[in-house]
This record gives C-alpha cells, sequence and structure tokens, in this order.
C-alpha cells in the first residue's frame, strides 16, 4: 500500500522519519517529502504546516503527486478531557470555527458533511492492536487557533459535547480527502490540557520527553495493514 504521513511541525516530522527504512529526500510539488518504508509499505512523509490553509493545501499537493491510498496525519493535540499522553485515535472529525450562517449547522464546511469519517478499517485494525487504557478513540475538532484556556474548550463542548481534543490541521486535511475520495486517519498524542495549569508550558515541556508512544503506535498500524 502506498501510505502518505504528514505531520505539521518539523519537530513531529523528524520523530516520524526515524520510523522510515531506506529514507530518501524528494521534490513533489515544491514539497520536501521523505520516501522509505515501514513494514510492506511505501511511505511518504511531509510537514503539512500549522492551520486549516497550509495543511489543506499539503495534503492536495501530496494527493496530487503521489496518489496515496490512506493519508494518516499525526502529531500532538490539546486535551479536551483527555489526559497529558493520551493517544487519540480520530473515529470523527469537525472544524470549531466554522459558520456559514442561517440555515446550516455550526461547523458545516460548505458542500460538505458536519462530521468526516476517518478510514473504518484502521480503526478497528486499532482497537484489536492496543486495548491499553491510553488509547482513545474519539471526536478531534479542528480551528485556526491554538487553544489554550478553559473557556476556548467550553465554547468548543457546547457546539460538540463529546469532544475528546483539538488542534489546527485535522479537519482540514479530512475535507480536502473527503473532496478527493481519499481515505485518511488521524492519530495524534494529547501534549496539554487547556485550561488547567500551564497549558502553554505542558506544551513547551511536553518535546522535552518526545510522544514516541504515538509514532511506536503508528508504526505497528501500518506494519499491520
Amino acid at each position: 500500500m502506498k501510505i502518505a504521513i504528514l505531520a505539521a511541525m518539523n519537530k513531529e516530522l523528524q520523530l516520524v522519519k526515524s520510523l522510515l527504512n531506506e529514507a530518501e529526500q524528494l521534490n513533489v510539488k515544491n514539497l520536501t517529502v521523505y520516501h522509505g518504508k515501514i513494514g510492506n509499505h511505501e511511505v511518504y512523509l511531509s510537514k503539512c504546516g500549522i492551520g486549516k490553509v497550509n495543511s489543506a493545501l499539503n495534503t492536495f499537493r501530496i494527493i496530487e503527486g503521489v496518489s496515496p491510498q490512506l493519508i494518516i496525519n499525526t502529531g500532538v493535540a490539546g486535551g479536551a478531557g483527555l489526559p497529558v499522553g493520551s493517544l487519540l485515535i480520530a473515529d470523527r472529525v469537525a472544524y470549531d470555527d466554522v459558520w456559514c450562517g442561517p440555515s446550516t449547522e455550526y461547523g458545516e464546511a460548505d458542500g460538505c458533511p458536519l462530521y468526516f469519517t476517518p478510514a473504518v478499517n484502521v480503526i478497528k485494525l486499532a482497537a484489536s492492536l492496543f486495548k491499553d487504557s491510553d488509547y482513545h478513540y474519539g471526536l478531534i475538532c479542528s480551528g485556526d487557533k491554538f487553544i489554550s484556556s478553559a473557556e476556548e474548550i467550553a465554547f468548543i463542548r457546547s457546539h460538540f459535547p463529546d469532544v475528546s481534543a483539538v488542534d489546527m490541521e485535522s479537519a482540514s486535511i479530512a475535507q480536502t480527502c473527503y473532496l478527493t475520495s481519499t481515505p485518511f486517519n488521524i492519530i495524534r498524542v494529547v501534549s496539554d490540557k487547556p485550561g488547567e495549569g500551564e497549558n502553554l508550558a505542558q506544551y513547551e515541556n511536553f518535546w522535552t520527553d518526545a510522544p514516541q508512544k504515538t509514532f511506536s503506535a503508528l508504526k505497528t498500524i501500518i506494519e499491520n495493514l
């Protein structure tokens, strides 16, 4: 299978890059891409960038450039009830900052469903592989803002009561995949808890103990596909 892995930031990308065997650097649609192997699968790894526009544009570049059969977005997210270090495999993805006006539902992008659904076979595979209580399955919400307060989480929860985590890229990647009929998955680790203590400090300190569990889980899932 041909799989593309997208990470928002360089520090995430470098951690994932260490999983690749026989890695080589390519230029794909003016995007730096690392091509290698995980198990028997051909993998293309790149940085999608922070935020909705960056991630949507670079997801489309990857889709046009290498025609992946599956896109996986990985990295960190803010917890909405989940403790730091929890691994979230999204079973739904939505925008937390989109409203197209009267007669539309909050969070619903024009021409799209409210919830984007990741590849069900990959979710089922992950559920069969990971029984640990640190692994969770749920809704991740995205918007163009780093969420840092309890008030912001409460606002998001007012629209999406079962939100598990928040980030800035998952929904735009999911929308791009939806519009191009490309299967996708989101696998993120909770780096901080907005509104509980100094979540900016939690986020920065999280990287001193790199989230290897997430990327180990990613490798295990890919090897078992």
